[in-house]
């Protein structure tokens, strides 16, 4: 038996977390994690194999090939040849020194001492500051050579004042950026306009109002919209839950959301410029190229690995990315958004009569069908097309291909973020981007 193909990576994974709680340093991590590992297809099966300490003479190839080859029991499994892609080059930001670790304490102890010093009206400040890098060599028997460095440095600012009541109320917001800690503005002076901001949304909140259950027009923002992009729409195009039976399957080419709404998950670039997470190769050493899954609301395409690609006919697009050293590469989302359009968010809240405007979300989850829930940790009433009271913690539901064809407005502006992972039986750094959106949708409340 032949071995149709073969990859073989190393990898490395470093990490750095700081939490500090009213100014007291109560979590200092660092972290590596390194391996090589190895992929072959063989007779339809793949086998792979992973060690902290492969010697590196092909005993792990060797390895793999004996997995594939164990799957074989289980029957002949015709296969359509792999896409024969290849890449060589080396692809690595080069941003600012990185910080030391005790420069870094000292930026979070000088950031805590601004927040309760500007807002004493704070019960808490809970800062939490973390790296990751992670660094791959790739070889293929396609021919690929290459290394890929990918990495970000996220703040997460959580603020707790007391409610009326006494209770206790919390608000959060995250930055990031590509790069490391010392590429994202750490210092008070740079995020005094965010960290008032959240400052005074949380203040709103000590006296919130509950939302009003059922569907109502809201007006979701970036990050919101971006969230929804990513899990409601993001996932069922992902080839492999395509095959795996999701509703996209039978949808190409047909009218899923309103003709103002473009969604891209892009490689490495938009408008000119270098996204958050750029991945200019895969893991199987396939060019990244931009997947448009949605054209103006028509059903386009999908993200695809090789093997994904020959099984649906479809072209490859370069979205087979593993998280750590010891996991086989997935089809993943890389940079995924929906594009900005021509509204302004100011109009677009002029606009409603009634309805909500929702701001961030804690959590989010949807499935094949598309039908997703999250939670919402900060909204507003709307009324009269002005903002009025701050609504308590609520969910909005739904299904993204009924609620994306009720969008009537898109906004002009475009915000990205790569603060969160995305789960897929193994986690990985992606990041998320859009304008708002205006459209009808579920809410949880009284």
């Amino acid at each position: 038996m032949n071995t149709d193909y073969a990859e073989s990576r190393h990898h490395e994974v470093r990490k750095t977390r700081l939490l500090m709680v009213d100014g007291r340093l109560v979590n200092n991590q660092r972290s590596v994690d390194a391996a090589a590992s190895a992929r072959v297809h063989e007779g339809g099966y793949w086998g792979f194999a992973s060690s902290a300490d492969a010697p590196g003479d092909g005993t792990l190839l060797d390895q793999a090939r004996r997995n594939a080859r164990s799957m074989s029991r289980f029957g002949a499994r015709g296969a359509a040849p792999l896409p024969a892609d290849s890449h060589v080059g080396e692809h690595e930001l080069q941003g600012a020194p990185p910080l030391t670790g005790a420069q870094a304490i000292e930026r979070l102890r000088a950031l805590d001492a601004w927040c309760r010093t500007r807002h004493p009206g704070l019960t808490s400040v809970r800062l939490l500051a973390q790296e990751e890098r992670h660094d791959k060599r790739l070889l293929t028997s396609t021919g690929s050579r290459c290394r890929s460095v990918i990495a970000r440095g996220t703040l997460q600012v959580t603020m707790t004042a007391g409610a009326r009541d006494g209770a206790p109320v919390e608000l959060t917001d995250t930055w990031s950026c590509a790069g490391s800690l010392a590429d994202l503005a750490l210092d008070a002076e740079t995020l005094a306009p965010q960290l008032d901001r959240l400052h005074a949304h949380l203040r709103a909140k000590c006296d919130p109002v509950p939302a009003r259950g059922g569907e109502h027009v809201v007006v979701l923002a970036p990050r919101l919209a971006g969230m929804l992009a990513h899990e409601a729409m993001g996932h069922p195009c992902e080839a492999d839950i395509v095959i795996g039976g999701a509703v996209t399957r039978e949808l190409v080419g047909q009218r899923v959301a309103s003709e103002l709404v473009t969604m891209v998950d892009f490689a490495h670039s938009w408008n000119g410029r270098r996204v958050l997470m750029p991945v200019y190769v895969d893991d199987e050493g396939v060019p990244a190229r931009d997947a448009v899954l949605i054209e103006r609301g028509v059903l386009k395409d999908f993200m695809t690995s090789r093997e994904t690609a020959a099984r649906l006919g479809r072209p490859v697009t370069g979205s087979a990315r593993a998280y750590g050293p010891h996991d086989e590469p997935l089809v993943r989302m890389r940079n995924t958004a929906i594009l900005p359009g021509t509204s302004r968010l100011d109009e677009m809240i002029a606009g409603v009569d009634d309805g909500y405007l929702l701001l961030a979300t804690g959590n989010g989850q949807a499935d094949s069908t598309t039908e997703f829930m999250f939670g919402v940790t900060l909204a507003y009433e709307i009324r009269g097309g002005r903002l009025g009271r701050a609504v308590r913690d609520t969910t909005v539901s739904g299904s993204a291909l009924h609620m994306l064809q009720t969008v009537d407005a898109v906004s002009d502006d475009m915000h990205w973020e790569a603060a969160g992972y995305c789960g897929k039986k193994q986690p990985m750094v992606v990041s998320m981007g859009g304008p708002a959106l205006r459209a009808r949708a579920h809410l949880g409340g009284e």
